[in-house]
């Protein structure tokens, strides 16, 4: 089962086969890209609220932190990566690319933004971050909804000081199926000893009746373009079906402290992390090339 679920029952209100809607690829002027690389530079004004609520609930979305003019050039070229690496066979309702940075400047200067990766070092509460690893997530008109998850469970990191920023690159109303949060940085104690399960949706059935019974606060909210959201590695999050004629595309980077070392041992959902930290042993430190220091407070 991939993490986003497409059962027949959802698909079947939607639409019957998910046809890829490229763009056209942009091209974008060195005094263009300076720009950007200078706004996606400048220090966010977080507020002290911000960072309780997100030590608080596990998760935060912020307004007015992306342009939103930049943000659509950004989907205009992720299309393009996702239609080159991916082609347009039909019925690939869920499509993603990882490790984009290393091959495009465009999107390299948004993975490596030191304004989003300032947000997530004063959040975690840590001296600096390092790259974990860049993904494109595009879910196509009657893909599926997105079972619950948590994200410790497949980061090979030795530290719980991790967190993903959640980069929409269109508005996303709730039709579109927004990231959404069980809130609660300590949710997660409520499933602890419930076995996971990759191989079929009795593990997200199983969660979703905890959080139920528990009253957990669910947070589905739509998203503005230039909102983001950034979430911790415990934080248990969904998205819902995509029921529009629209792909709904985000960027999303992970974060983790600098000093982190790679976890002693891998499990089977621990995932490709040679990919993301070439020549790194396990237990070792994680400071090879591919994981550079995105933001630090001494600097």
């Amino acid at each position: 089962m991939t993490l986003a679920e497409n059962d027949a029952e959802t698909s079947s209100q939607v639409i019957e086969s998910a046809v890829y809607q490229s763009e056209p690829d942009v091209k974008i002027d060195l005094s263009e890209l300076t720009d950007i690389h200078q706004s996606l530079s400048e220090p966010y004004d977080l507020s002290q609220d911000s960072i309780d609520q997100f030590s608080k609930d596990g998760y935060i979305k912020l307004k007015n932190v992306i342009n939103p003019n930049a943000l659509k050039l950004l989907r205009s070229k992720i299309s393009s990566i996702l239609l080159d690496v991916l082609g347009r066979t039909p019925g690939l309702a869920f499509r993603s690319d990882e490790m984009m940075w290393l091959q495009d400047d465009l999107v390299r200067r948004f993975v490596l933004s030191t304004r989003v990766a300032q947000i997530a070092t004063k959040l975690l509460k840590v001296d600096a971050v390092r790259l974990y690893h860049d993904n494109a997530l595009s879910k196509e008109p009657g893909c599926g909804r997105t079972p619950w998850h948590y994200d410790h469970h497949h980061f090979p990191i030795d530290s719980l000081n991790v967190c993903t920023a959640w980069i929409p690159l269109q508005p996303i109303p709730k039709e579109m199926g927004p990231l959404a949060f069980a809130a609660g940085m300590e949710t997660y104690k409520l499933v602890n000893n419930l076995p996971f399960n990759k191989f079929d949706s009795s593990y997200d059935m199983q969660l979703g009746k905890i959080f139920s019974d528990n009253d957990v606060p669910i947070h589905d909210d739509a998203f503005e373009l230039g909102e983001i959201s950034f979430h911790h590695a415990l934080s248990f999050h969904t998205a819902g079906a995509n029921t529009t004629d629209e792909s709904r595309m985000a960027l999303a980077t992970t974060y983790f402290e600098d000093g982190a070392r790679l976890t002693p041992s891998q499990t089977m959902i621990s995932g490709d992390f040679q990919k993301f930290m070439p020549g790194v042993e396990p237990g070792g430190i994680i400071d090879s090339d591919y994981n550079p220091i995105c933001y630090s407070a001494a600097e």
